[in-house]
């Protein structure tokens, strides 16, 4: 595929997961994640609470709680359960990976991280070059 019909492709997911962070119930935050393998998507996720928990993702002080998925996590969750896998596939988030999730990401064999926005923390991205995946910044909205 040539490099421009690839970031037409990309910026395409990147907005899919955009509208599918807006599903999300967290107030502070809401990150929508994509995981595309050879042009379809295998597999999607927002951030909040885990199956059969309140939907509230923040406490009385408006911080988020401890047990709040992120986006990326519930994404790998999903297509562990399922018959697909992640393994040289491209995940597509509106929010650089945690150091947390990056582990996560690189276990899972993606190989290649297109983000919009940047976490407070490079320390994922950095994890995630060392270990050969490749991250793209890519600004949207």
């Amino acid at each position: 595929m040539t490099e421009q019909k690839q970031l037409k492709y990309d910026v395409a997911y990147l907005k899919m997961a955009f509208e599918w962070g807006k599903l999300s119930h967290c107030k502070r935050k809401q990150v929508g994640a994509l995981i595309v393998k050879d042009r379809m998507i295998i597999s999607d996720g927002f951030n909040g609470t885990p199956t059969g928990f309140d939907n509230c993702c923040e406490d009385e002080e408006g911080l988020t709680k401890w047990e709040v998925l992120h986006a990326e996590a519930n994404a790998l969750l999903k297509v562990a359960a399922s018959t697909q896998s992640a393994k040289n596939a491209t995940l597509y988030i509106t929010l650089s990976p945690c150091t947390q999730c990056s582990k996560l990401i690189h276990q899972a064999g993606i190989k290649r991280v297109v983000y919009a926005n940047g976490y407070r923390d490079r320390a994922g991205l950095d994890f995630l070059e060392k270990a050969g995946v490749t991250t793209m910044h890519l600004p949207y909205e």
